[in-house]
């Protein structure tokens, strides 16, 4: 049985540790809210390295967090690969719990296949890779998350209405050492971790929604990066290989990492 001078002593060495920790944390963010000009140029850095890539291509996870009713968070989590050829060409595979999904651009029609229906859409919009965000978001209700990061003016479209910067230091993501940014907006906060060195592309991006309850995340972790001649030429042209039924968009259901069963209000 201890004695109670023994338990006493170990309670205030833990709060000593505790309040040691909380000194260091804040010590922290204080020396990053002065960092945030370099952070800045990390971010400007990236985005204009990002801007002069024609041809990309990597492979992604993703973590989506949903809070039900009765305030348990879950976790949905798909992979996928992207291949990009600027100004107006995309080719995107996602494969999650409940969908397995393409998407392909050409500059012209856009066409989304659901494999496991075998069911696919098209819709024509002319244009670049950010006029097809544009569209996808504004017209068509269909938002492509982290998708901000391959446009033409990453940095612009980050820092709309972000009123404070963190510059965090390093971090290691899948061995890759990055740059670690910490940024606020009025509804979200996000961070990202960008790869040092020649080839600053984003390796981590997490977003926190801060005004739903309990600020679920959603983040994109990149890996198998590749640019210029290391990329496979793609031809970005739509091949009905499986004989697909073409349907109306409207029609083309369970194609998001979030399923309609669990839209908001819906998940119990």
């Amino acid at each position: 049985m201890s004695h109670p001078s023994r338990k006493a002593s170990k309670r205030r060495a833990i709060t000593a540790s505790a309040g040691l920790g909380l000194v260091l944390v804040l010590g922290v963010l204080s020396s990053a809210n002065a960092n945030d000009t370099g952070a800045k140029s990390l971010l400007k850095a990236m985005s204009d390295y990002m801007a002069g890539q024609t041809a990309i291509s990597f492979s992604y996870d993703t973590s989506l967090e949903i809070v039900t009713k009765d305030h348990q968070k879950l976790l949905l989590a798909s992979s996928g690969a992207v291949d990009l050829s600027r100004p107006d060409k995309i080719h995107a595979s996602r494969h999650g719990g409940f969908a397995n999904v393409e998407m392909t651009f050409d500059g012209k029609t856009l066409t989304l296949l659901s494999k496991d229906a075998n069911l696919y859409a098209q819709a024509d919009i002319h244009g670049t890779i950010d006029h097809l965000v544009d569209e996808l978001r504004d017209t068509y209700h269909r938002p492509v998350p982290g998708a901000d990061l391959l446009l033409s003016n990453v940095y612009e479209e980050l820092m709309r209405d972000v009123v404070d910067v963190k510059d965090l230091g390093s971090g290691v993501i899948g061995g890759i050492e990055c740059d670690h940014l910490a940024f606020r907006a009025k509804e979200v906060d996000w961070q990202i971790w960008i790869a040092q060195g020649a080839h600053p592309y984003p390796c981590r991006y997490v977003i926190t929604s801060k005004e739903v309850d309990q600020g679920p995340q959603y983040s994109v972790q990149i890996r198998d990066w590749k640019t210029g001649n290391q990329v496979a030429v793609a031809d970005f042209a739509f091949k009905n290989e499986a004989g697909a039924k073409k349907v109306d968009p409207k029609d083309l259901t369970d194609i998001d990492e979030l399923p309609n069963h669990m839209a908001i209000g819906g998940v119990q």
